[in-house]
């Protein structure tokens, strides 16, 4: 069931997510984006705080003072566009062509985004004395390290004792239509570089020499193969890849002195960090000493089990769509890893994310108008 949109209804959602394509803000950049939505929700009583740590730029927007806390968490920066000629329309065009909005961070996040303004605006207008509060969280380094992004607001926030109840975290986590996906839990992240030294020298005299390649190779074949566990009924086995190899000097006949890796496992709950850098260590030691490992910042699994929050999502995408959403814990990781352990119940619902990241990022107008108004029903439901 897709309920029919006017072009009046649609203008709102459209002309601020084309605004927001429109700034370029290629991580860490914001390029005024969240001064623009802090604009936009002013004038409805939403108070801005901008908390902003080094390069990046983050906002607090908050409507009323009382529990329970409702929050939308999303993103202003992007990624890069690849090659710009390779783009049917220009990736920070924002333009509407056959009904499909285009241009970097249409479906990733910046769809999204607008459909949330749309929401809150249209919701204190019908309900300017609902309860608690709803605040927006936002942040320019989602697709960056994320170490100065949401997880620092979340300090903040922490320290002087504001709660997050609930939060919808905006990501694109529809499949084939709008909703048929709510995200309710996402696997650890652990990734790092693997460097292995060696001693470089010449091909026919490999005696005197040590090939950091064959060691390391050796190593990736092993930690491809080995199996960390099974998954569970909530969760996908944990699964281990190599991003990004190097190693040598160019010439064919010189055995290089130095070679890395780097790699990154999506875990599932069933095995720990610890055990997973202790198996990938050992696997090291057991084929060289001259090994080092940098790891990256660790992002934690989280889960929502079935309750307020998910039962309200579920209730307004029926509302609004017809059917219920699946509920799944794949793909990739969130900011929702830094919110979760805070105790908040927290979701991801957003566009469907069949082009993010990639050349010709598109979504469609008529989604992001049913996405508005699944989140102004998901308020409804939990604050009215």
């Amino acid at each position: 069931m897709r309920p029919h949109q006017t072009d009046t209804q649609m203008a709102p959602i459209t002309e601020l997510a084309q605004k927001l394509i429109r700034r370029p803000s290629v991580t860490p950049a914001d390029e005024d984006c969240q001064v623009l939505i802090a604009d936009e929700l002013k004038p409805y009583g939403f108070e801005p705080e901008f908390m902003n740590f080094g390069n990046v730029r983050n906002l607090w927007l908050r409507r009323g003072s009382q529990a329970p806390l409702f929050v939308f968490a999303g993103h202003t920066d992007v990624v890069p566009t690849g090659p710009k000629e390779r783009w049917a329309y220009p990736p920070f065009s924002g333009d509407v062509i056959d009904g499909m909005l285009q241009g970097r961070g249409a479906a990733d996040m910046k769809g999204s985004l607008a459909t949330m303004v749309t929401a809150c605006q249209r919701f204190t207008e019908l309900n300017p004395d609902h309860n608690g509060s709803i605040a927006l969280l936002l942040t320019s380094d989602e697709e960056g390290p994320a170490v100065d992004g949401t997880v620092r607001v979340i300090e903040t926030l922490s320290a002087r004792g504001e709660t997050i109840d609930w939060c919808v975290v905006g990501e694109p986590t529809s499949s084939e239509q709008l909703g048929d996906t709510v995200k309710n839990g996402r696997r650890g992240s652990l990734g790092g570089t693997l460097t292995i030294q060696g001693i470089q020298g010449h091909v026919a005299y490999p005696h005197l020499a040590d090939n950091p390649l064959h060691h390391l190779a050796a190593i990736i074949s092993q930690l491809v193969r080995h199996r960390w566990d099974e998954g569970n009924e909530h969760f996908p086995p944990t699964s281990f890849q190599v991003s990004n190899i190097a190693g040598g000097t160019g010439a064919s006949n010189v055995i290089p002195g130095e070679a890395w890796a780097q790699f990154n496992l999506r875990y599932c709950p069933d095995t720990s960090a610890e055990s997973i850098r202790h198996t990938i260590e050992s696997i090291c030691a057991a084929q060289t000493q001259a090994f080092h490992i940098d790891w990256s910042p660790l992002g934690l699994p989280y889960q929502t089990m079935p309750g307020t929050l998910l039962d309200a999502i579920g209730d307004a995408i029926y509302a609004t769509t017809g059917f219920k959403p699946q509920l799944s814990t794949d793909g990739g990781t969130s900011d929702g890893r830094f919110i979760a352990p805070t105790g908040a119940q927290v979701a991801e619902l957003g566009p469907i994310n069949r082009t993010i990241h990639r050349v010709d990022e598109a979504t469609s107008v008529g989604d992001l108008q049913m996405l508005s108004n699944i989140y102004e029903g998901v308020l409804t439901r939990l604050l009215t």
